[in-house]
């Protein structure tokens, strides 16, 4: 269970009253705080407001879906580090597929099980105070001293310029997932920056040029990853 006094914030997102109602009793039995919405609209107003800490979205819903709303999720700088989790069916593959596109953390799978539902939920949240704390990212043999803002590729020290550093350290933050071009624009630009859409490209090849090009993966009319 759950202090009450630091509680985690958790914002629920489905169409069926009593998949919410389910997911809430559960849920709120561990000593989260949480809140529902019932379609992508009320997800985004709702999120803006309550800045939760996790987000469990429906893909399939009425007024906008899981997708979309993911996708606008997203871009919006206060909810950069809340973790979202999708609900699939287990045949929904390319709904699997889609959320990931758009920037989803991981997914549930339906019929959601309570104590798979809490082991999942705990999971993902270990995820979320470790990248709070984070002092390194290491992989594929760059490492990042984030309180140095120093990066290091085969024994040689590189100190990026800002974009660069925090473009790098956006798609290390999450090897083998794409981040949206959108996505990308809103955490190292921001969303107040008029930025060109070259300008994504344009520093992608600057991070091919110093470190192992096959790292910096484009995924055509989505975004980029790292990672191979």
């Amino acid at each position: 269970m759950i202090s009450p006094s630091n509680k985690i914030k958790i914002l629920i997102v489905d169409d069926e009253e009593d998949v919410l109602e389910f997911l809430k009793y559960n849920l709120e039995r561990e000593g989260y705080e949480v809140q529902t919405a019932h379609n992508g609209l009320e997800a985004i107003d709702a999120a803006k407001k309550y800045i939760p800490d996790l987000i469990i979205l429906d893909v399939m819903m009425p007024q906008m879906d899981g997708i979309e709303a993911c996708r606008e999720l997203r871009q919006i700088r206060d909810l950069q580090n809340t973790i979202i989790t999708f609900l699939t069916a287990r045949h929904e593959d390319y709904s699997q597929i889609a959320a990931f596109d758009v920037g989803a953390d991981d997914y549930i799978a339906k019929p959601v099980k309570p104590r798979l539902l809490v082991k999942k939920v705990q999971s993902l949240l270990r995820r979320l105070h470790s990248g709070n704390s984070i002092e390194s990212l290491e992989a594929n043999g760059i490492t990042i001293d984030t309180e140095k803002r120093l990066v290091t590729y085969k024994a040689q020290a590189y100190s990026l310029p800002k974009k660069e550093y925090k473009l790098l350290r956006l798609l290390m933050s999450k090897p083998g997932r794409v981040f949206t071009r959108e996505e990308i624009l809103a955490q190292v630009w921001g969303t107040d920056t008029i930025v060109v859409d070259r300008t994504i490209d344009v520093h992608i090849r600057k991070l091919r040029e110093k470190f192992n090009p096959d790292l910096f993966l484009t995924i055509k009319g989505v975004g980029y990853k790292f990672g191979n």
